[in-house]
């Protein structure tokens, strides 16, 4: 009774709740919002698994856009919040909650179950370095565990072997980093990158893309910054015959784009192009 009590208090007076043997953080509010989101996204009708992410991704239309959600003090644990996202962790939960929806899963511990396997190499939570940071990465592992797959060399995409080293190159914009182990586990990480080459669609062969792209593919622009892959992540949405983008915007939150997407990226700077992804079919 006495350890009930403890933990109740500690979940009141810091807002989250802490399952130490799993390495979860969840915020009231979150936990909340997950129940009340699947609840919602259980009364879909069937539908195929690129068409789900969209539906699914709507769901978190107008959430605020909040930057660096994940890195919560110096241990890495497996961060669930759904009322602030950024570009990667809008995917994330909108393809964890696909996953649970197709594989009919119904609790906070599976939709865990399901971030832990997308966000960490191998689905292993193994420290900061573990987390896929890089994009490119992120596909590439994910098409291992067979959650997706890149389509990018097959839609015209190009062989791209530049060196992922932004986050060791830029050490001081990475406060986790000041750590000495999570430092040498990230130089790791950006080494064993050189032997896993990626495709990207150069930005001169966008114009033919669009009518093979499908709604719900998982769209990253690709960059020309030094040692970095990826800018930006979206999902594709068909609007009025048009591809646009469903992301959560730098701007302030979860919206859909008002340009189309070929128009869109002529405003990026330093883009290069595009990379795709797909949901494996269950």
């Amino acid at each position: 009774m006495a350890r009930r009590h403890t933990l109740f208090f500690a979940f009141v007076l810091l807002g989250l709740f802490y399952a130490n043997a799993q390495q979860i953080v969840c915020g009231p509010l979150d936990s909340l919002d997950f129940n009340k989101r699947l609840k919602k996204i259980q009364d879909f009708p069937e539908q195929k698994e690129t068409d789900l992410m969209v539906s699914i991704g709507k769901t978190f239309l107008h959430t605020p856009y909040v930057a660096h959600t994940l890195d919560l003090g110096k241990n890495e644990n497996l961060v669930i919040n759904l009322k602030g996202l950024d570009c990667t962790t809008f995917i994330e939960n909108v393809l964890a909650f696909t996953l649970m929806k197709v594989e009919q899963e119904s609790t906070l511990a599976q939709f865990a179950d399901q971030l832990r396997n997308i966000r960490y190499r191998d689905g292993e939570m193994d420290g900061y370095a573990s987390r896929l940071h890089y994009f490119t990465e992120w596909i590439s592992n994910n098409e291992k565990k067979g959650v997706l797959k890149d389509v990018t060399k097959m839609l015209g995409g190009v062989l791209v072997e530049a060196p992922r080293t932004f986050m060791s190159e830029h050490r001081e914009a990475y406060p986790l980093l000041a750590d000495e182990e999570n430092f040498r586990g990230v130089v790791q990480a950006e080494a064993a990158l050189k032997a896993n080459p990626y495709y990207v669609i150069p930005t001169n062969r966008l114009a033919t893309l669009e009518s093979s792209l499908r709604e719900g593919d998982i769209i990253a622009f690709a960059t020309k910054i030094k040692g970095l892959d990826v800018t930006h992540t979206a999902l594709a949405i068909e609007i009025e015959d048009r591809i646009h983008i469903l992301h959560a915007s730098s701007s302030g939150q979860v919206e859909i784009s008002k340009l189309p997407l070929l128009e869109y990226i002529r405003g990026i700077k330093n883009s290069s192009g595009l990379i795709v992804a797909r949901i494996t079919p269950r």
